[in-house]
């Protein structure tokens, strides 16, 4: 009985509130990846004495821990619509996506105040040991963006992808701090190019914030103009007013609108509706429309 009623006909949308599409097999795959480079580079961390590789190591596991969050999410993403939950749990990616992005906040703080330490009392790294692990989660970190980045519609995908960002930069930046290190015995490379990183990190996760935020707030999406939307029903020759108009996001890329519509004659209504619905799905990439017809006055 409760799925029958979550039910969507030909006229209704194109598709339902299940997030079929959420495949995890790449994020799977990335948390392997990433978990195992962070132990493999504790043990290399203990065994070179390098503090700066523990810490490295620590930030690819806080990475994974982010990874299997999002990875759960999509997994949660894929129930059907119930009783409780009509819309489904779609939405439950753009969550993940948020705790997500405030964690890289707090993660690039901790970066900085480190950076800033060392500044002040430099430290000495082991630059051949550096360079070799430096070297390696390169590589993994380059394989596991390349995967997450197949994914390009998901929030969720994109928060986790931040992160690895985050951890391929930071092993770019520590393979020239390694470098210089090694060639120069220049310490103070390490805390700038760690510096450099942050502020590139600040940027990405901030507009992922903006992204989440705005789903999560129900706003109109950005690539929906809210009075081209009216334009477009006013257009209708039945349609005389347009108003309790809304449009809003249940999860990333499915825009859902609803609105009570003035009409002149409820005999043309069912070709109207058909013609509105045909325009906000190709005008403006409005799937789930609601629209209510009530008489003129």
């Amino acid at each position: 009985m409760t799925q029958d009623l979550h039910r969507h006909d030909w006229l209704d949308a194109s598709y339902g509130h299940a997030r079929l599409n959420a495949g995890s097999g790449a994020l799977g795959l990335a948390v392997l990846l990433t978990l195992g480079f962070a132990v493999a580079e504790w043990v290399a961390a203990h065994y070179a004495g390098s503090v700066a590789l523990m810490a490295d190591a620590g930030h690819m596991l806080t990475d994974a821990s982010s990874l299997m969050l999002a990875l759960l999410a999509q997994r949660l993403a894929r129930r059907a619509p119930s009783a409780t939950s009509s819309y489904g749990y779609g939405r439950i990616e753009v969550l993940a996506a948020w705790v997500n992005a405030i964690a890289m906040l707090g993660l690039i703080g901790l970066i900085l105040a480190e950076s800033l330490s060392r500044f002040f009392r430099p430290q000495a790294v082991a630059g051949e040991q550096v360079i070799l692990v430096a070297f390696v989660g390169l590589v993994v970190n380059l394989l596991v963006a390349w995967l997450l980045s197949r994914d390009r519609e998901s929030l969720n995908t994109k928060a986790a992808l931040v992160h690895v960002m985050g951890d391929l930069l930071g092993s770019i930046a520590a393979l020239v701090s390694g470098l210089v290190i090694w060639l120069t015995g220049f310490y103070l490379i390490d805390p700038c190019l760690s510096m450099l990183v942050c502020a590139l990190l600040l940027r990405s996760t901030l507009m992922l914030l903006r992204d989440s935020y705005r789903i999560l707030m129900e706003q109109v999406p950005s690539t929906v103009d809210f009075n081209q939307v009216a334009q477009t029903l006013l257009a209708d020759p039945n349609v005389l007013d347009v108003h309790n108009l809304h449009i809003w996001e249940t999860a990333p890329g499915h825009i859902t609108m609803t609105a009570h519509l003035q009409i002149q004659s409820f005999e043309q209504w069912p070709l109207s509706l058909r013609s509105i619905q045909q325009l906000l799905r190709e005008r403006h990439g409005i799937d789930h429309a609601t629209l209510q017809p009530e008489p003129a006055g």
